[in-house]
């Protein structure tokens, strides 16, 4: 994959750089290495399935995460450019309740890594993004929970904080006092 790791505020999220071989062609880059991904997290991974989203400028999504069935995301952006967020949900953590945000981009190529108990939400800055993930575990929809964008207590710095495009769902999310955690 060869590839430069980025580390954040928290330790267990990582920002994964591949290195790009650009020509008067266009570019290629390994965006994905199970072996070298690996040995990065230190962990074996295991990938399930792949999610695409499309949204329109300012559309906020999040903050999502599944507590019976939950993910561990490698998030990247192919067209665009998006404020992605993962909030540290695991009680027992150093981090709990604390949260780190990365701008990712198709121009940057960068990705996260978001492991499993943390809860994940982006913010679309470009006029269109298309974000791609890998996740560990599939959807279950009675797994599903989330927190409202805008809680006090985790007070993320969101780049816009005006009026974000949100769904009924993520609108009506409950407060992070009030959120189903991790131990």
């Amino acid at each position: 994959m060869g590839i430069t790791i980025i580390p954040t505020e928290i330790p267990d999220v990582l920002i994964i750089e591949p290195n790009v071989y650009s020509d008067q062609r266009g570019f290629f880059y390994e965006s994905f290495n199970l072996n070298e991904f690996q040995s990065l997290v230190k962990k074996d991974i295991t990938f399930v399935q792949d999610n695409h989203s499309y949204s329109i400028k300012n559309t906020l999504r999040g903050l999502h995460y599944q507590i019976n069935h939950p993910q561990g995301k490698l998030v990247r952006v192919i067209i665009g450019e998006v404020f992605d967020v993962a909030v540290d949900l695991r009680k027992s953590s150093k981090t709990y309740g604390k949260w780190v945000g990365k701008y990712l981009s198709a121009e940057n190529k960068q990705q996260m890594w978001i492991p499993i108990g943390f809860a994940h939400g982006f913010l679309v800055l470009s006029d269109e993004a298309e974000v791609i993930y890998k996740a560990t575990d599939f959807y279950d929809k009675e797994s599903e929970r989330s927190i409202i964008w805008n809680d006090p207590t985790i007070n993320i710095d969101w780049p816009n904080k005006h009026s974000p495009i949100l769904s009924i769902k993520d609108k009506s999310a409950p407060l992070f006092s009030n959120a189903e955690v991790f131990s």
